[in-house]
C-alpha cells in the first residue's frame, strides 16, 4: 500500500488532538478536507481508525497500533527533506546553540572561541532552553544544536544525537560553612537537614528522585545564582565536580565528602543537532571542544 504524507499528517494530528476541527486548524486545512482524507485512509486500509463521538473522536485499537509507525514515517520524511535541502546550500551564516542551564559557562566560552576561529564570519546564538524546547527547535529548524540532559529521554529519528558522557554532580558548600567543617561520617545527616538549592531544569527533567536529598530545598533557575548563594553560605547544592577549577566565579566553595555515598550523581549529556550537511563541520568543532573539556575535568579529578 502507498500512503501520502498528507494522509499520515492528517491521521497523526487527528489522533493527537482527538478532533477533526482542531486538526484542520493546525494543518491549515478545511475540516471537511481532513474528514475526507481520514475516510479515504480508512477505506484504503479497510479498518476504522476513529469512533466519531459528537465533535470529538476516539482512536480505535487499530489506530493506536498504527500511530507510532505513522509518526516515525513523518519524522523520517522530514529528515529526508531537510537533508536534501541542505545539499543545495552552502555554509550557515548563523547557528543557534541551546543548552541545559547546568552546562558550565566555561565550556560554552571555549566553544564560542573555537567557532570564532573556525568560522570567523558566522553568528552564534547561545540560549538556555528546556529539553522539550530544544527538541522542538531542532525539529522545526529554529535550533541547530542542543546540549541536553538525557537522563530520561527518547530521541526521534529526526534528531542526530551523540552521547557525550555523564557529568558527575557532587555536593558543594561554602568553605566557611558548618558543613565544610564536619567529618565525612556526619555530613550525610547534616545535608538532609540543611537548605538545598536545586536547579529547576533537573526537576523538569524528572531527576527529583536522584537529586533531592534535603526536605528543605529551594528551586532556582540559574546555576550561577546557585553558586553565588552557596558561596554566601545560604545552603548547599549539587554541582558539577571540579567546578571550582574550571568555572568562573566559583571560588570559596568546597566539595563535601560523604561516607554513606561516595558515588557522584551522573547526569548524561548528549549533543543534539539537525540531520544536515550544513551543520556537519560546525558539529565537529563543538564536539571536539566538549571532549577536550571532559578530558580536562577528568585530569583535574
Amino acid at each position: 500500500m502507498n500512503f501520502s504524507l498528507e494522509q499520515l499528517l492528517a491521521f497523526v494530528t487527528v489522533y493527537e488532538l482527538k478532533s477533526f476541527s482542531k486538526a484542520a486548524v493546525k494543518l491549515d486545512k478545511h475540516r471537511t478536507t481532513i474528514g475526507q482524507v481520514i475516510t479515504n485512509l480508512e477505506d484504503q486500509l479497510a479498518i476504522t481508525l476513529f469512533e466519531r463521538i459528537g465533535r470529538t473522536v476516539e482512536p480505535t485499537q487499530d489506530a493506536t497500533l498504527l500511530y507510532h509507525y505513522a509518526k516515525q514515517a513523518i519524522e523520517q520524511t522530514r529528515t529526508f527533506d531537510r537533508m536534501a535541502l541542505s545539499l543545495s546550500y552552502g555554509g550557515l551564516e548563523s547557528v543557534t546553540i541551546a543548552y541545559a542551564s547546568f552546562i558550565p559557562q566555561h565550556v560554552l566560552t571555549v566553544i564560542r572561541r573555537a567557532l570564532m576561529q573556525d568560522f570567523p564570519y558566522m553568528k552564534v546564538n547561545l540560549l538556555v532552553r528546556s529539553k522539550a524546547e530544544i527538541k522542538k527547535g531542532i525539529q522545526d529548524g529554529s535550533i541547530h544544536f542542543g546540549l541536553v540532559n538525557v537522563f530520561e529521554s527518547k530521541v526521534v529519528n529526526s534528531i542526530d544525537a551523540s552521547l557525550l558522557r555523564s557529568i558527575p554532580f557532587v555536593p558543594y558548600a561554602s568553605e566557611t560553612s558548618e558543613l565544610a567543617g564536619l567529618p565525612s561520617s556526619e555530613t550525610y545527616i547534616a545535608l538532609k537537614s540543611t537548605r538545598q538549592f536545586v536547579l529547576k531544569s533537573m526537576i523538569d527533567d524528572d531527576m527529583s528522585n536522584r537529586i533531592l536529598l534535603s526536605s528543605y530545598y529551594e528551586v532556582v533557575d540559574q546555576q550561577q545564582l546557585i553558586i553565588r548563594m552557596v558561596q554566601e553560605g545560604l545552603g548547599w547544592a549539587l554541582l558539577p565536580r571540579n567546578i571550582t577549577n574550571v568555572e568562573y566565579d566559583s571560588g570559596a566553595i568546597v566539595e563535601i565528602e560523604l561516607d554513606q555515598s561516595r558515588d557522584a550523581i551522573q547526569v548524561p549529556v548528549s549533543l543534539w543537532c539537525q540531520h544536515s550537511k550544513q551543520v556537519m563541520q560546525v558539529k565537529k568543532t563543538i564536539y571536539s571542544c566538549l571532549m577536550d573539556y571532559l578530558k580536562a575535568v577528568d585530569n583535574l579529578h
